[in-house]
């Protein structure tokens, strides 16, 4: 809120319905002060007294792209189940040799054209032009990709060094807090909204690392892969959903926390994919237990649980020290473990606890632990 007013927006005089407020002398010299300790710095509000993102917004649009992807009918006939239809319900050609387009959005990550946006954008395509904020078209390819939280990471060949982000810590920002969104949304182009953190660590149950934020700002169709800015200009999020009855925007979005995505593109550079740890072991969380820790319902044959000695009915309390209590923080805890390195499992047994030394396996894509 503007502490100053507008006196062009005032009425030359309260009508007979709206007295003046009289101050006392000390009342007013108080609201005076007041008055004067909220006055924000220059340029921070815009003049009709909210806030304005036209500085942030002129900061951070440049390193933002626009993502068109083509691919054949037959392969987006598959992304959809078969049902012959495209994401907005459009039918598909019906020869498989005709190309299908999409859109979506990403952010220019490193000056050289290293580019992050979400995999469901860019899966399946067999043609990828990036649209930079200039209107410069270049092609791009894919560097790696990692299903589960849905990141990928492309690359385009610039003339010149491009103007890139900076990761901000997503754990820092709080429900409450400003955030800028940016993308293409129904490819119109470069496009802003404003909003703010609405709540931390929604589970969508879209994947087994589902954390996300939960952004109140309108994010549409396109708008996919973009980023999510707080108010120092640093990516604190990158766009993945939003709920809709209608397929356009009602103001609830989320968003993968910066936490996750900046580990995910830093081994994609590295390695051009992701491994993540795996137990073989199934588990389930128990509502009303009255004992900590998380239940392992199967063991998996010849799994890295299997050699360890876990069996089912036990309870995992803890992994590397790292104290579990729910099915998900265990498959976290694991998944963030290289595999074919050593863990420590606190186990409890019959009421004992016992430490497991276990060699972690490789997870595997169709697993869900």
């Amino acid at each position: 809120m503007n502490c100053a007013t507008n006196p062009a927006s005032q009425p030359e005089a309260p009508g007979p319905w709206l007295a003046a407020p009289v101050l006392r002398p000390r009342l007013a010299l108080l609201v005076l002060a007041v008055l004067a300790g909220c006055a924000p710095a220059p340029g921070a509000l815009a003049q009709n007294g909210f806030p304005s993102f036209r500085n942030l917004a002129k900061k951070v649009v440049p390193s933002v792209v626009s993502i068109a992807v083509t691919e054949s009918a037959a392969a987006a006939a598959a992304d959809q189940g078969g049902d012959g239809t495209t994401d907005d319900g459009q039918p598909l050609p019906r020869d498989g040799h005709q190309k299908v387009f999409g859109a979506g959005s990403g952010f220019i990550v490193d000056p050289s054209g290293i580019i992050v946006t979400n995999d469901h954008v860019v899966d399946g395509a067999s043609k990828i032009t990036v649209s930079l904020s200039d209107g410069t078209q270049l092609p791009a390819r894919v560097l790696g990709f990692d299903q589960l939280t849905d990141i990928a990471v492309i690359k385009v060949s610039p003339q010149a060094p491009l103007p890139a982000v900076q990761w901000g810590d997503s754990r820092a920002v709080e429900v409450g807090d400003w955030i800028l969104v940016a993308g293409n949304p129904f490819g119109l182009g470069s496009s802003v909204t404003a909003g703010i953190i609405s709540a931390r660590g929604r589970d969508i149950m879209s994947g087994p690392f589902d954390d996300f934020l939960q952004l109140d700002a309108p994010i549409n169709p396109g708008n996919s892969g973009g980023p999510a800015f707080d108010m120092t200009g640093h990516v604190i999020g990158v766009n993945t959903a939003i709920i809709s009855p209608t397929g356009g925007s009602v103001g609830i979005g989320f968003a993968i926390p910066s936490e996750i995505v900046q580990n995910v593109v830093e081994q994609i550079e590295k390695h051009g994919h992701l491994d993540r740890g795996w137990l073989g072991v199934g588990v389930a969380d128990d509502e009303e237990a009255t004992t900590d820790g998380v239940r392992v319902t199967t063991v998996e044959p010849g799994g890295p649980a299997a050699h360890a000695g876990i069996r089912a009915g036990d309870r995992i309390l803890a992994v590397n020290g790292r104290r579990v209590d729910t099915a998900l923080a265990l498959i976290r805890a694991v998944a963030e473990i290289h595999p074919n390195r050593h863990a420590q499992l606190t186990v409890l047994r019959h009421g004992s606890k016992i430490t497991a030394e276990i060699v972690v396996g490789l997870r595997p894509v169709t697993e869900a632990q």
